[in-house]
């Protein structure tokens, strides 16, 4: 009888000795969470920019001329002497042969189409055709952009084709220079959060969350907020000069 009190007595000891290990590690983990609640409420957001001026290395230009009248074959022979005249001028220009595509021929019955045969319009036929210049040479083209006056003075009616397209300049290198644009954004966003913890009295920790921006080529001389990631008011593919912009937003978590 003595051996089961003195052993009930002992179970009962061991048992209050494991709850208080219990209550010890319980309070410790929730100690450990709240704090680690604080802690995360405890971050400051930050964005990085970073830009790099750029030159186009495409230039994409499509010329479109056309003619009208009620003879046919005298108007196509007039179409055909009017390409030999542009490539012959782009030629001089530096534009080399195989940078060139030659568009089919189009020609509008004005009379089948009675709608189109207007006071604007009084012949028969319409002929149109475009060539269009794909080349690097993107500062000859600037060039000879600057000299269609000289078309226009030997006869040759050059219009806007019929999805308004005209020329365009072209960047195609940001594959090879977004590496260093990210890095550059990331390291000017941390100089902006250290910056702001150092005011605050806190040093700064590791990252919360981090969100790369989209890549935007805007025109040089767009006006567009230095730290938006948005298209300008300009056109990119109108300018020659461009800039490259990327926006990272950066959450870093703040310490004691």
């Amino acid at each position: 009888m003595h051996d089961t009190n003195q052993w009930n007595r002992g179970g009962t000891t061991l048992l209050g000795i494991l709850l208080a290990l219990g209550l010890v590690s319980g309070g410790w983990v929730l100690g450990s969470q709240i704090k680690a609640t604080r802690l995360s409420d405890r971050y400051v957001s930050v964005r990085g920019l970073a830009e790099r001026t750029v030159k186009a290395d495409l230039a994409v230009w499509p010329l479109n001329y056309s003619g009208a009248g009620d003879d046919l074959p005298a108007l196509y022979k007039k179409t055909e002497a009017d390409t030999k005249t542009i490539l012959q001028f782009l030629q001089q220009q530096g534009i080399q042969p195989s940078e060139l595509e030659l568009g089919a021929v189009s020609v509008t019955d004005n009379q089948i189409n009675r709608a189109n045969r207007t006071k604007d319009r009084p012949y028969r036929y319409t002929l149109e055709q475009q060539i269009t210049v794909h080349t690097s040479r993107v500062d000859q083209v600037a060039a000879a952009v600057q000299k269609t006056g000289d078309l226009v003075q030997r006869g040759i009616v050059l219009t806007q084709n019929n999805y308004g397209q005209g020329l365009s300049y072209k960047f195609t290198g940001l594959n090879a220079i977004k590496p260093d644009m990210i890095t550059d954004a990331t390291r000017n966003a941390r100089a902006a959060a250290e910056r702001f913890a150092m005011d605050a009295g806190s040093s700064l920790g590791t990252i919360r969350q981090a969100t790369q921006g989209v890549f935007s080529i805007v025109a040089a001389d767009s006006g567009v907020p230095a730290d938006s990631d948005q298209g300008g008011f300009t056109n990119a593919d109108d300018s020659l000069m461009k800039t490259v912009r990327v926006v990272t937003s950066v959450d870093y978590y703040l310490e004691k």
